[in-house]
């Protein structure tokens, strides 16, 4: 009878023993999940630490906007003229890559803008814009074509385009004929930064015009870009995805 007992406890033993090494072995495995899934979703944080502005504001009433607003150039000045590259294959990608044509900015990028042109327009000249705002989406969309960081900003890092803040331009006269500024927009060469000298005077002082007046107005340079000027402190506004209809 003793042994049977003995048996009994030792059987019992064994079970409650076994029960509990294997939720100990549970709780381990789930403590690992649950570490490996906070480790994924600090990487994610990580790769998405960009503030993206998906839903900004897009009023056209001067009365209604503020300082970071979207709005639509041609609602605010009939005086610039449009060649926005990027809504054409005439362009380095060789690629249309915007649905239709349109130059949004933000607001306080469209009241610096239209000062300068005003100016160019007491000399007899003209913005044309080849470039405004860029959705991000739009970003990522040439980084697929061409994913080489000199020639198109990477999209984790975005640009000031992204931002709403910066414009690809040149000059026209009031018959609408391009100033000459020795190279093409887009011109990935030495040729095209504000630093070259071995231009003829004309160009030089095509180029001067642009730059002074641009600068007058709270633009600044780009070094190796004639046609690229970036609002002062633009880039502290965030990243947008904004896109505007086309219809």
């Amino acid at each position: 009878m003793n042994f049977k007992k003995y048996l009994f406890f030792l059987i019992v033993f064994i079970a409650l023993f076994s029960c509990a090494t294997k939720n100990r072995i549970l709780d381990t495995k789930k403590a690992n999940s649950i570490s490996e899934i906070n480790s994924n979703e600090n990487k994610s944080v990580a790769v998405n630490s960009i503030k993206i502005e998906n839903a900004p504001e897009t009023r056209v009433k001067p009365e209604e906007a503020n300082d970071t607003t979207f709005v639509n150039l041609k609602e605010y000045s009939n005086d610039f003229v449009y060649n926005m590259k990027y809504a054409t294959e005439d362009n380095f990608l060789k690629s249309k890559v915007y649905d239709c044509e349109a130059c949004y900015l933000r607001y306080k990028t469209v009241k610096a803008l239209i000062n300068a042109n005003e100016k160019f327009l007491k000399k007899g000249f003209r913005i044309m814009l080849f470039d405004c705002y860029r959705p991000l989406a739009i970003q990522k969309k040439m980084w697929e074509i061409v994913s080489n960081p000199n020639y198109v900003a990477d999209p984790k890092k975005g640009s000031i385009h992204n931002r709403g803040g910066a414009v690809d331009i040149t000059l026209v006269d009031l018959q609408g004929k391009e100033l000459d500024m020795g190279t093409t927009f887009d011109f990935f060469g030495i040729e095209a930064s504000h630093n070259f000298e071995t231009l003829s005077d004309e160009i030089k002082a095509n180029r001067k015009l642009l730059r002074k007046i641009m600068t007058q107005n709270n633009f600044k340079i780009f070094e190796s870009e004639w046609w690229h000027y970036i609002l002062k402190n633009a880039q502290k506004d965030p990243i947008s995805n904004f896109k505007w209809d086309c219809h």
